[in-house]
């Protein structure tokens, strides 16, 4: 949303206060407009007509509590900012309870109030992003950016519709790069909730006093460099869906202050005493093994248990290999419409190399294969040479055989399930006989 698409209304009593705001947002390109009279603004209100209202508390006639309360009536998508001196900001508190987005004290600093107008716009685009997916979203169930067909992917895909339409808390487990953030959009976008944000956070990203702030918001002044009062990502879910990634890296400290929040659904920010009370779905994701870190006494047993009502696991790709086509042919025509260059085909032998190749960066690893051969590749197809992970640290060289491929990846699976011949079937997705028969002819023995 440009500053020139954004029509600020300004409700003051007072010429110079409705002449300085009027200057500053005029400076930042914004469509400015104001009134003296709150009956003047509801004469010709509409619903759409401003995008933000900055309303004086406190003017003759009608008080900027009961503007509120009229606009919010006529037009529930307008931002209202209250305009307070500092006694008044217990009825200032009273307008945020009543659907004021914030308030702001006299003096007013300019800075400040910048910075609460580049926040309220950054929401109402978010409302407006959500609200235009609205429709498809109510037509079916979107599983956007999840491509399977297999059996494993089938089960991920049920488990989503089970699990959706309730208000349960989520778990999602899997390897990294296997796609856990989008089945985690998808469970939003299939939810209640999806009229509202799903606001993720990757808590491995933070050092504690960091994700704390990230969480929780902070207060003006409540440590150097907090210039501005800054929501958390808790009290911007409010409504919608908090995603934590990575949960398995939050500190002790933090486990402690994420359990009070769940359990009470409130908190305070940092720094400030005002109690801010949340409704918010968790759904939380991690590669780590949990249970390891409970008996270990590195994360929380009873947060352990909050988290873990329902699981879903995401299989790695190694685990899924007829989806791997798919998938292929899916980027394929993603990259060719951001490169706008015609798509090309996967030869036989890449889409050979693409089956066998073991994906310890799972989806995104394929992903990122795919972008750097439609950037190579030359019409009409994909070749082996423009693959980037035939590397030297496997064997693998592009002039080997499809079959020192082959043998070399039998290899490797039989190692890791120490040659379980059932178990290293089923990963490679071919039957015990035929298995056998791989085995004594590439000579492969027990390391």
């Amino acid at each position: 949303m440009n500053n020139s698409d954004v029509k600020i209304l300004i409700v003051d009593d007072e010429q110079i206060v409705r002449d300085s705001l009027t200057h500053w947002f005029e400076e930042d390109g914004y469509q400015v407009s104001s009134a003296a009279d709150a009956f003047d603004v509801l004469y010709n209100l509409e619903p759409g007509k401003y995008d933000i209202m900055l309303v004086d508390i406190k003017m003759p006639k009608m008080s900027g509590l009961e503007l509120l309360e009229k606009v919010k009536e006529i037009d529930p998508e307008c931002i209202v900012i209250i305009i307070t001196a500092y006694a008044s900001v217990p009825s200032a508190v009273q307008a945020l309870k009543n659907g004021a987005f914030d308030y702001v004290t006299k003096p007013i600093d300019p800075d400040e109030l910048s910075h609460l107008i580049k926040n309220a716009i950054k929401q109402k685009s978010l409302k407006k992003e959500n609200i235009a997916m609205k429709t498809s979203i109510d037509e079916m169930f979107s599983f956007e950016g999840l491509i399977g067909e297999s059996p494993e992917m089938k089960k991920v895909f049920e488990l989503i519709k089970i699990v959706a339409p309730q208000d349960t808390t989520v778990m999602i487990r899997g390897e990294s790069g296997t796609g856990k953030e989008l089945i985690a959009r998808a469970i939003h976008m299939n939810s209640p909730r999806r009229y509202y944000p799903i606001i993720p956070v990757n808590c491995g990203a933070f050092t504690e006093t960091l994700l704390e702030s990230e969480l929780f918001g902070h207060e003006k002044g409540a440590f150097t460099g907090a210039q501005y009062r800054r929501k958390g990502k808790i009290e911007m879910a409010n409504g919608g869906t908090l995603f934590l990634d990575e949960v398995g890296s939050v500190s002790p400290k933090m486990q402690v202050e994420l359990l009070r929040v769940l359990e009470t659904k409130q908190f305070t920010r940092v720094g400030g005493n005002e109690i801010v009370k949340v409704d918010f779905r968790l759904i939380s994701a991690t590669n780590e093994n949990l249970e390891k870190l409970v008996e270990e006494g590195k994360f929380r047993e009873d947060l352990y248990y909050r988290l873990n009502v329902f699981t879903i696991y995401v299989p790695p790709l190694r685990e899924r290999r007829s989806d791997i086509p798919i998938l292929a042919n899916y980027f394929v025509q993603k990259f060719a419409r951001q490169m706008n260059k015609p798509p090309l085909k996967i030869s036989d032998e890449a889409m050979e190399i693409l089956l066998n190749h073991h994906w310890p960066g799972n989806v995104r690893e394929l992903e990122n294969a795919i972008e750097r051969a439609m950037v190579v590749g030359k019409p009409p197809e994909i070749k082996p040479s423009d693959l980037p992970f035939l590397i030297e640290k496997n064997n693998i060289t592009i002039s080997d055989s499809l079959e020192a491929v082959e043998k070399n990846h039998i290899q490797k699976v039989l190692n890791k399930y120490e040659w379980n011949i059932s178990k290293a079937a089923a990963a490679l997705e071919i039957d015990r006989v035929t298995l056998y028969n791989k085995i004594k002819k590439y000579g492969l023995k027990k390391n």
